[in-house]
């Protein structure tokens, strides 16, 4: 059985894609791991990997092998989990994909009083944006719009739908004519918001009286990160189109005002879908913590 390590260490730095990550996940240092998998290759006398300074992928060989014992090894790790779950009480580890917004305004405020009460579930909560396979990434729990489902997931609703709007500073619009339909925008100084899936832009959408509209927006500042864009909103660095629920507190203060209301458009809101074959006790409780309120 000691044979099978180098495999199940092999199936990690192909699954994620880095010795590093891998590393940290095994609970070994890279070296270590570097060390197993060079053995494993002079045993199979094969080269199972390419590695660059930047990047590990697996060779032909290598993609059959992992097909083969990938899975596999999965499997045992779902079982034994299951089986820890038998003692009476609900156990294990739920990893969760969300995107940060959805982290920082749902997730994290509904488990972080929801967490005493089992102290044998553990929760990982990766903030991402991408559009993200769960089954292939090994997430327990997926949590994005309801527009953005697989369609072979269970989905659950977790919060109401989501009103997109365009704001700016008081001090940005004194400098600039309020934009009177999303072609102005095209005029302005628009701070993006770039997809790490595919790398564009979050296209601007906007709806009026049934008509639709993409507006192609352009401006000096990029972020991969909301809450970058709503800072430099605030500070008059330009227009951005965020989650109302994002710049509440803004508006209230004055640091912001609204533009296009009456162009503004609503998303179905967030879901939280898990694949069938990965539900467990520990993971139905996480879900029923995020659908309360």
């Amino acid at each position: 059985m000691g044979r099978f390590d180098d495999l199940a260490a092999f199936a990690a730095v192909v699954r994620v894609g880095s010795f590093t990550r891998a590393a940290a996940q095994i609970g070994v240092t890279q070296s270590a791991l570097s060390q197993t998998i060079r053995a494993l290759e002079h045993r199979l006398d094969l080269k199972l990997l390419n590695r660059t300074t930047r990047s590990v992928s697996p060779t032909e060989a290598g993609e059959r092998l992992y097909r083969t014992v990938g899975p596999r090894f999965a499997d045992i790790e779902t079982e034994l989990a299951v089986l820890g779950e038998l003692r009476g009480k609900p156990a294990g580890t739920v990893r969760i994909t969300a995107t940060e917004h959805a982290v920082r305004t749902l997730l994290w405020p509904r488990l972080q009083p929801w967490l005493p009460t089992f102290p044998d579930i553990k929760v990982e909560i990766s903030s991402d944006n991408r559009f993200i396979d769960i089954v292939a990434e090994r997430f327990d729990i997926g949590v994005r719009l309801g527009g953005d489902l697989a369609k072979d997931m269970i989905a659950v609703r977790i919060a109401p739908d989501m009103r997109l709007i365009v704001v700016g500073s008081p001090r940005y619009l004194e400098r600039h004519a309020r934009p009177r339909s999303p072609q102005d925008l095209t005029e302005h100084d628009c701070i993006c918001l770039r997809l790490p899936s595919h790398g564009g832009l979050l296209p601007w959408e906007f709806k009026r009286r049934g008509k639709s509209v993409n507006a192609h927006v352009k401006g000096r500042l990029v972020f991969n990160s909301s809450d970058m864009v709503v800072k430099a909103a605030v500070a008059g660095h330009g227009l951005a189109w965020v989650p109302d629920d994002t710049v509440s507190e803004h508006l209230a203060a004055g640091h912001l005002v609204t533009v296009l209301d009456d162009w503004s458009r609503t998303f179905p809101g967030y879901h939280a879908y898990y694949a069938t074959r990965n539900s467990s006790p520990a993971l139905g409780l996480v879900v029923e913590a995020l659908r309360q309120a």
